[in-house]
């Protein structure tokens, strides 16, 4: 545990206190108000409300979490793989008087163990990029969605696919950037988008955040910089180097168009009719103005 605390202080020194990217409205903003600003969108996104009940997939040590209890009210149930985090998470949600709103458990996103239907919204904040099953993941967030309810899901994603010779050329960089970040899996926006359709929810909006999100890199390699000294001690020279080392392959795979970052949102429906209004719009004239009120009815689905 101790030796997780001192990582975990290095990397809120690298990354700041809410260890994710920011979005950045102007370069010149502080990290600490483009990360919040990246948590609020995602919020405003899912609309957000008192009474939703929130499910953090890949809660981290309990950040977004926190904030969402804090700064919107509403109760949030936050799930991780790693025991030590979850632990983390805990105690800072006491510290901050906030256990009334928010609980973390150690449980598997791609499979939770949560009843069906029991969450308003599954919030999945840079966590989908370390899941080896992405289908997995989102068809079990869509499994415990009331109807209604909705998936939203942010993180870097690729931009285009990566051609077989420059992963061959670049692939110490590559093993660099799995060492720092731990082993990557990053996808296409589309395929997420696809996951989502496939466990028959509706696709609300997406957008290609990466401009926005592409200064936050040049932030973290300040930090690194201004807090060498401190960091040489908690995490090591060696590993220091790594980090920085990654954030530079990064950038370059941002500027070459290769990497990136995005935001969807989908929503759950009630039942195959709103579905099919929501997927197909121009078919809203060729349906009954009500769902069928019996298994069989005549829905005008074919």
């Amino acid at each position: 545990m101790l030796v997780y605390d001192r990582v975990t202080k290095g990397w809120e020194l690298l990354l700041g206190d809410d260890l994710h990217f920011g979005y950045f409205e102007n370069r010149q903003i502080p990290l600490s108000v483009a990360t919040a600003r990246l948590t609020r969108q995602m919020a405003d996104w899912a609309q957000l409300r008192s009474e939703t009940r929130v499910l953090d997939i890949g809660c981290g040590i309990g950040g977004p979490a926190c904030f969402l209890a804090r700064e919107v009210g509403c109760p949030v149930t936050g799930i991780s793989t790693s025991n030590v985090g979850v632990e983390i998470a805990a105690s800072r949600a006491e510290a901050q008087g906030l256990t009334d709103r928010v609980q973390f458990f150690e449980r598997d996103a791609m499979a939770n163990g949560f009843s069906a239907e029991s969450f308003d919204c599954a919030w999945i904040m840079e966590s989908s990029h370390l899941m080896e099953r992405k289908d997995l993941l989102v068809a079990e967030s869509a499994r415990v969605l009331r109807p209604d309810g909705v998936l939203v899901l942010c993180d870097v994603v690729l931009r285009r696919t990566i051609p077989f010779q420059y992963l061959v050329r670049n692939l110490s960089e590559f093993e660099n950037l799995n060492a720092v970040f731990g082993k990557q899996n990053v996808e296409l926006l589309d395929t997420y988008m696809q996951l989502a359709e496939n466990s028959r929810l509706t696709m609300l909006r997406n957008e290609d955040m990466s401009d926005a999100v592409f200064p936050t890199l040049e932030h973290w390699r300040h930090n690194a910089e201004s807090h060498r000294g401190e960091l040489k001690k908690l995490i090591g020279q060696e590993y220091l180097a790594q980090f920085l080392r990654a954030c530079t392959f990064l950038e370059r795979l941002w500027k070459e168009g290769l990497l990136g970052y995005g935001m969807m949102l989908a929503r759950k429906p009630h039942n195959a009719w709103q579905m099919e209004i929501e997927r197909k719009p121009e078919r809203a004239k060729q349906l009954p103005l009500r769902p069928p009120n019996r298994v069989g009815a005549n829905s005008g689905l074919t």
